[in-house]
């Protein structure tokens, strides 16, 4: 009978310190996982936040703007913080498709196409003179006999035409759109003109057609009002001959996994943004808020043009 109660006490008290290991062990392995939590979202903290610029002026121009831009940001968000200009606009709609940057700097066309891609959020733009639009112009050098776009057009097989990079908005697709309703450009492969060629950024188009090297191109308002400005084009050797409809600047938007507390720093940092370099590279006077909803005439469209799906 007592052999038979210690066998039970003993097998009792077996089962008590197993009982006691399995919570120690669960104890253990539950701090191990806040642990691990903590230390992921240090990480994250930790990381650099990067943004990615697309080149609307050749990327060396932009250098100083984007180090000042960088420094700003690095101190009004607390954590550091990192831009690149890319080498063209696809460049920063794959980046932010492929996870490789928290926000870009897109034009307007390049913003639908990553909002349709990877659910990019645009937050803020830039303003001109108090406005959030800018403009698509067709220039030409002021020797050429062409006043308004129709006088270009009867001589359109005489003509050297460039847009921008093929993804812009301002330098390729709403002329592109104009050029087409009147029938004389189809695809770059395709046309009326004597060539057509896509020089990359709205700096080089301007300067292409100062220097004769194409007779009229197509080009973004505001970065070539910058560029009289600045005195880096002479305004006087050159004419607007076209003017499209108002378009919605150009928007700073984030990922789409970005956190709202992350999102109202980015805008409180860039809505106190005052320098002049900076501004100057973006040809802008100030920024402002901006939402997907503004862009809704670009992407109808870029839909017309089979560049996004319905």
């Amino acid at each position: 009978m007592k052999k038979s109660f210690f066998l039970t006490l003993l097998i009792f008290l077996s089962l008590i310190i197993a009982a006691c290991g399995n919570t120690k062990e669960n104890s253990s392995g539950n701090n191990g996982n806040t642990d691990n939590a903590n230390n992921a979202n240090e990480a994250s903290e930790s990381e650099a936040f990067t943004i990615g610029v697309i080149p609307a002026q050749t990327e060396g121009s932009m250098e100083g703007a984007m180090e000042k831009l960088q420094t700003i940001l690095t101190d009004e968000m607390g954590r550091e913080v990192k831009v690149e200009v890319y080498p063209d606009y696809n460049g920063v709609v794959e980046a932010m498709n492929y996870d490789k940057i928290d926000m870009a700097y897109f034009g307007p066309l390049s913003y639908v196409i990553a909002n349709e891609k990877s659910g990019a959020k645009a937050i803020i733009t830039q303003l001109i003179d108090g406005e959030p639009f800018y403009h698509s112009y067709i220039i030409t050098h002021k020797d050429n006999p062409w006043n308004s776009l129709e006088d270009l057009l009867e001589d359109s097989s005489e003509v050297k035409f460039a847009f921008g990079d093929p993804n812009s908005t301002s330098g390729s697709l709403i002329p592109s759109i104009e050029l087409k309703d009147r029938e004389v450009y189809r695809s770059e492969d395709d046309y009326d003109f004597e060539s057509v060629r896509f020089t990359g950024s709205h700096d080089a188009t301007a300067l292409g057609v100062l220097n004769k090297r194409i007779d009229a191109g197509a080009i973004d308002s505001a970065i070539y009002n910058q560029l009289v400005d600045s005195g880096k084009v002479d305004g006087e050797q050159i004419k607007t001959i076209w003017e499209s409809e108002p378009l919605f600047q150009y928007p700073w938007a984030v990922h789409q996994d970005t956190d709202e507390e992350t999102i109202e720093a980015l805008r409180s940092a860039f809505l106190g943004i005052e320098d002049q370099e900076v501004l100057d590279a973006f040809g802008a006077t100030a920024f402002t808020e901006a939402s997907n909803e503004d862009y809704e005439s670009i992407r109808q469209a870029a839909l017309k043009e089979g560049l996004i799906e319905e």
